[in-house]
């Protein structure tokens, strides 16, 4: 029996390079408390020296170097990669290696945070989570955040839509797991914090003082902006054509009937240790 993936496969993390813009312009912006919890965190006991992992079109870049940090950003895709210098042009304390994480060679025990937006998932954690180790001076800080769409059981839109992705999404991606509804005591779970970085505790790698916290947020689309914005998802980016137009298709009429807007929940989440 042949195995269909599900569109998250490492061997995907390269489909950004393709959608440099409406990624930038559809991905949701992070709190800005997330910014300062980190760098609260992190300045308590060193310095200024920042590896961004997985840094895309630089959501999470500005608010560091605005903060005073030299920034080594870490990106696999070229197009990604040009985008970020020419966003940071002249910023001073900023360069981009155009890298995977795990291939990217940095010195070690040279770095006081290492920090990861949405993008630490993609990275083999049993060589990035040593890596990032070995790669702080001690007391450093390893910082990782990203959101979570929080799905809306129960809503009318929502289990509309859900129907759409049951004729043709869920006909090509052949799982028995659905969107439900998860509270911030779920995302603490060990399970949970696998699914969003892939690996299930800090401490497993010599990481200490670790913290989670939550950060609630929401965006409204209308349909060609949510149409857009999964168009930014590398699932739905690896559905065969056809069942991608009608998806969208369905999709689209369902938030127009409702008005021409679909709200949104995120939780944000963000996971630091110490070295």
């Amino acid at each position: 029996m042949t195995t269909i993936e599900m569109g998250w496969e490492r061997n995907k993390r390269l489909h950004f390079n393709d959608i440099v813009e409406n990624y930038d312009k559809m991905r949701p912006e992070y709190p800005q408390e997330i910014f300062e919890e980190v760098i609260n965190y992190s300045n308590a006991l060193t310095g200024k020296h920042a590896v961004e992992i997985g840094a895309g079109t630089g959501k999470a870049t500005h608010p560091f170097l605005d903060a005073g940090y030299d920034v080594t950003a870490i990106e696999i895709g070229s197009n990604m990669a040009d985008f970020l210098l020419k966003r940071f042009s002249g910023r001073k304390g900023f360069n981009v290696v155009v890298s995977s994480f795990e291939d990217a060679v940095l010195q070690e025990s040279s770095f006081d945070l290492i920090y990861s937006a949405t993008a630490f998932h993609w990275i083999d954690a049993e060589i990035g989570c040593p890596k990032a180790f070995r790669l702080l001076k001690d007391g450093g800080t390893i910082a990782l955040f990203r959101y979570n769409a929080i799905a809306a059981n129960g809503d009318e839109l929502n289990d509309e839509i859900q129907a759409i992705y049951e004729k043709h999404y869920y006909s090509y991606y052949t799982s028995d797991t659905r969107p439900i509804k998860k509270s911030k005591k779920d995302f603490e779970k060990p399970s949970e914090i696998y699914n969003s970085f892939r690996f299930e505790d800090l401490r497993t790698y010599g990481f200490k003082d670790v913290s989670m916290k939550f950060y609630d947020s929401y965006k409204v689309f209308n349909a060609d902006e949510y149409i857009t914005w999964l168009e930014t998802m590398s699932d739905h980016r690896g559905l065969p054509d056809s069942n991608r137009k009608l998806l969208y298709a369905g999709i689209k009429e369902a938030i127009i009937e409702h008005g021409n807007h679909n709200k949104i929940d995120f939780i944000f989440q963000l996971y630091m240790g110490r070295k």
